[in-house]
């Protein structure tokens, strides 16, 4: 028991009984002065108020729920009573709280936010479709943190609804081919036709009839524009069949057209891939060495290809770090004179780059199956949640970041889910994988074979180098297959796999009767493997600590050697310089061995983990270290990365280098194109002498200076269509409730990590509510007060001391009485 003390600075108050005590007792020397002592000694105690704390299990039989019913305009896809009977149904038998979303405007992720932590449930009844307020995901996240379950209930989906949208750059080069993306959605999942047409400032480009059966369909078209200044592209759909909204089947797209922006390339092969690329999208200085690059600050990027340190001096190597200091951009491009063949370790222009030039050491080599339980019982007992909710946890342990993982469901039989092992630091394969977890359903047939999943994860491990790991995720009811499953388990233990077991606690009679064997411990038992058994409660999620497996390579040598052939992945797919790229069965030969610094970020790597793209910013400046070569040369170690696509890596990494492609020359004008109702942030840049003025339409803007030079305003036209600011163009579009059409599927995962579930509203109806109660019990610490017992301890001694003192003086006139007496008869 901890006992702790509400008031302790009360116990001060010791001081002067123990001072008061020793002076009675030098005068009285009695053992009152000590009763008392002690007396007082509990009364200040009690002053002090000590506490324990108890944990007590609290199950309410009526939770209190809020329904969050979304009625914005997007729901009219949906049956408009969605939500309304259920409401009913639940405020009957629970206290229950109404939440309407109206208007134009979804704000899911505010309403879970203010509704979590107050031991509140939610229930959502909506597309799932958030745009407006806080983000859907951190508010989910929130919500688990504050122990609060999520529940979304999916209404019906009634018609189908198309919507188109227009992606790619506003501001663009002139003469360079663009990219744009044109994404078109539909509600359902039929097959639909549409004829699309694609205009130029207001004349048709080109047109064509397309078909879909998927939710998105994405259609690329390039275009590069003569002329400087405003232009504009805009896209429209006519669907052949049912669309239910019109309005979003166009859309506007304004562009804004500049001179190539200069660059600096220094290089002694003018002639490789890299400079090829280079110099078809911008105005390339070419020199063989920097001391003839002249003033790089002309230059909006310095680009560094096979360069050996011994050709910068200190005062060169200076100049550059400044230039990246002060907003310049910096891409450092490998071979066999760079980094760890060039001597760039501990130079001073590797205190600018967002690398160390020595072998990396990365996390790497461990291969995963999760072979998860999907039995009957594990529907019947209510754990099938938190088996998927703690397989998407594990997932999403950072030590499994680099591992390869499979996924394994059994029933009466075992089947592979995942399709083989997805490599978990490409982000799009660990929600592929929570995706596919989510949507498991527990199997038709009433056995429970863990045998028959661990003889699926046997033959997925088979000839797998590195870790091998393999963790169980069950409610615990083998004890059918408890002898098969034993042997299936020992073989893997002999190839080498580290077995866990996560055991949910049910409410199955096999684990409510204490007297009965657990099968899921003793299995990890007779493994040998107790300490990889972790029996956790439903809402519980288990915590296992991998290990780091580092993988350290050979220590580079003076000249490069032959590394075979290496796959390249996307580790960050989502950032500036490689969402527009797709690496798949891009392969270089070679590498320079390189380690990222803390801070840096590793954007494309090797199949074994090497990093070849790793960028980060420096001062105001940003660095791109390209550890592979030109594609030319002596090495010839990416000459596939300059072809075709693939060359969009390196355009990207140089317009992120860039950063703003814009001349610092005049005024210079930044908004991003909008949304009807949706206002859009304008910056104004000053580089030259002038009164700061632009005007919308023809409407002179309100200015705010917020830097020096820059100016600020947020502008909100009420009109759809491209829109002009001084000469620069501003598109608005359909108000962004229209874009996302139909059942949002990708908050999913993170409903059941709440420990909610997902219904559609019959379902809710008639499981909703006992879901609920069960997710209702919970452990609650609570402060129980010891004062009173103090207190009585006090009494008792007080009371004790006096009824001592009482017998005793009564003993004493006893005593004297019948010595009276005594003399008296004599």
């Amino acid at each position: 028991m901890n006992i702790a003390l509400e008031s302790p600075e009360m116990l001060l108050l010791i001081i002067p009984v123990i001072i008061a005590g020793f002076y009675l007792l030098r005068k009285t020397k009695t053992k009152l002065v000590e009763w008392r002592m002690l007396v007082a000694f509990l009364l200040v105690l009690a002053l002090a108020a000590p506490y324990t704390t108890v944990t007590q299990t609290i199950n309410e039989e009526d939770p209190s729920l809020v329904l969050v019913q979304d009625m914005t305009t997007s729901m009219g896809l949906f049956p408009e009573d969605t939500g309304t009977g259920l409401y009913e149904a639940l405020t009957a038998d629970t206290p229950t709280t109404l939440v309407q979303l109206t208007g134009e405007k979804t704000s899911l992720g505010d309403a879970v936010v203010q509704y979590s932590g107050l031991g509140n449930q939610i229930v959502l009844v909506t597309d799932g479709n958030n745009n407006a307020g806080k983000d859907l995901t951190e508010a989910l996240r929130f919500a688990k943190d504050a122990n609060t379950p999520v529940y979304l209930v999916q209404p019906e989906l009634e018609t189908n609804d198309l919507s188109v949208e227009m992606l790619g750059d506003k501001t663009v080069v002139v003469d360079n081919q663009n990219e744009f993306d044109i994404v078109v959605r539909q509600a359902s999942e039929q097959s639909v036709s549409y004829f699309l047409e694609v205009y130029v400032d207001g004349e048709i480009s080109q047109s064509r009839q397309f078909s879909q059966d998927t939710r998105n369909n994405t259609i690329s078209i390039n275009q590069a524009f003569t002329t400087l200044g405003a232009h504009n592209l805009s896209v429209k759909i006519t669907p052949s069949d049912e669309d239910f909204n019109k309005s979003n089947n166009e859309f506007y797209k304004s562009l804004y057209v500049i001179p190539k922006p200069k660059i600096t390339l220094v290089t002694a092969d003018s002639s490789s891939p890299l400079a090829s690329i280079l110099r078809n999208l911008y105005e390339v200085s070419v020199v063989n060495d920097y001391s003839g690059a002249g003033n790089i600050t002309e230059s909006k990027a310095l680009v560094l290809d096979n360069q050996i340190i011994g050709n910068f001096s200190e005062a060169e190597m200076k100049e550059i770090k400044n230039y990246v200091s002060n907003g310049g951009g910096l891409i450092v491009v490998g071979g066999d004179k760079a980094y760890n063949y060039g001597k760039y370790l501990n130079s001073s222009l590797e205190d600018v780059l967002p690398v160390i030039s020595k072998p990396s050491e990365f996390q790497g080599g461990r291969n995963l199956v999760l072979v998860l339980d999907i039995s009957p019982s594990t529907a019947a007992h209510g754990t099938l949640g938190d088996i998927l909710s703690n397989a998407i946890s594990i997932l999403r342990n950072d030590n499994l970041k680099d591992a390869n993982v499979g996924v394994i469901a059994f029933g009466s039989v075992g089947y592979d889910v995942s399709g083989g092992f997805l490599y978990m630091g490409l982000p799009q394969n660990l929600a592929l994988l929570e995706d596919k977890i989510s949507q498991l359903t527990p199997s038709e047939e009433s056995e429970t074979s863990l045998d028959q999943g661990l003889a699926v994860t046997k033959e997925m491990l088979e000839g797998e180098d590195g870790e091998l790991d393999a963790i169980i995720i069950s409610d615990g009811g083998i004890e059918d297959s408890y002898d098969a499953s034993l042997e299936a388990a020992k073989e893997l233990q002999d190839m080498g796999v580290n077995l866990y077991f996560v055991h949910i606690r049910s409410s199955a009679p096999s684990q409510a009767d204490q007297t009965r064997t657990l099968y899921a411990e003793k299995l990890m038992q007779e493994l040998g493997l107790q300490n990889n058994y972790k029996h956790i409660d439903m809402g519980e999620r288990a915590n296992i600590e991998f290990e780091d497996t580092v993988v350290t390579p050979e220590d580079e040598e003076d000249e490069p050697e032959d590394l075979g052939t290496y796959l390249l992945l996307e580790y960050s797919p989502d950032h500036f310089i490689t969402k527009s790229v797709n690496l798949t069965s891009t392969s270089i030969t070679g590498y320079n061995q390189v380690t990222p610094k803390a801070g840096a970020e590793r954007l494309v790597i090797t199949v074994t983990g090497q990093p070849v793209l790793t960028t980060w910013r420096f001062g105001l400046g940003r660095v791109a270290a390209f550890s592979t070569d030109n594609g030319d040369g002596a090495t010839r170690w990416a000459s596939a990365v300059y072809n075709g696509s693939n060359s969009r890596l390196i355009s990207g990494m140089a317009n992120w280098a860039i950063a703003n492609p814009q001349a610092e020359e005049g005024a210079v004008v930044e908004a991003l194109d909008t949304w009807l109702g949706t206002p859009s942030d304008l910056t104004l840049i000053m580089y030259d002498e002038g009164i700061p003025q632009l005007k919308l339409d023809g409407t002179q803007i309100d200015l705010a200076l917020t830097g020096r030079n820059t100016y600020e305003a947020s502008v909100n036209p009420d009109e759809i269509g491209i829109h002009n600011i001084s000469g620069y163009p501003l598109a608005v579009n359909y108000p962004l409730e229209y874009r996302d059409v139909g059942l949002n599927n990708d908050i999913n995962p993170l409903i059941l990590a709440t420990g909610g579930e997902i219904y559609t509203e019959k379902e809710a109806r008639a499981f909703l509510l006992k879901d609920a109660r069960q997710n209702s019990e919970r452990e609650a610490t609570e402060p129980v007060s010891l004062k009173v017992y103090v207190l009585l301890a006090a009494l008792v001694l007080y009371l004790g001391e006096v009824l001592v003192r009482r017998i005793r003086e009564m003993r004493r006139l006893k005593q004297a009485q019948g010595e009276t007496g005594a003399e008296e008869a004599a």
